[in-house]
């Protein structure tokens, strides 16, 4: 069992930057591969970046690459998402997410790949 607690949102103006953390409990975190992901006001959860259990691996959604940044710490059991050169459309409720991977290599992209969710933080970028 994973739990995960997000926090860092915020109200930002475009082109502002944001590093959201997601906090994790259990003694196995480093064996989870992790994502983020977001849901804007009427539409579906979208993947936002993931990275490998170990973080050799990251991989990002073409709307946010160059953008934003993910990476975690095993040892302080958190993962961030660094978000630079914000924009409006980049307004959502921002999960944290985690699954069981076997690899140190592999990333996750799609929801139903990930076994635990954070309750989610919000983001608004305003014009």
């Amino acid at each position: 069992q994973v739990q995960l607690v997000e926090s860092g949102g915020g109200l930002v103006q475009a082109g502002g930057s944001l590093r959201l953390s997601c906090a994790a409990s259990g003694r196995t975190f480093s064996g989870y591969a992790m994502g983020w992901f977001r849901q804007a006001p009427g539409k579906e959860r979208e993947f936002v970046a993931a990275i490998s259990r170990s973080g050799p691996t990251t991989y990002y959604a073409d709307s946010v690459k160059g953008r934003f940044t993910i990476s975690r710490d095993n040892a302080k059991i958190t993962v961030y998402l660094r978000m630079t050169s914000l924009k409006p459309e980049d307004t959502a409720v921002y999960y944290c997410a985690a699954t069981t991977s076997r690899s140190d290599f592999y990333v996750y992209t799609r929801t139903s790949e990930y076994d635990y969710w954070g309750q989610g933080t919000q983001v608004t970028v305003s014009s």
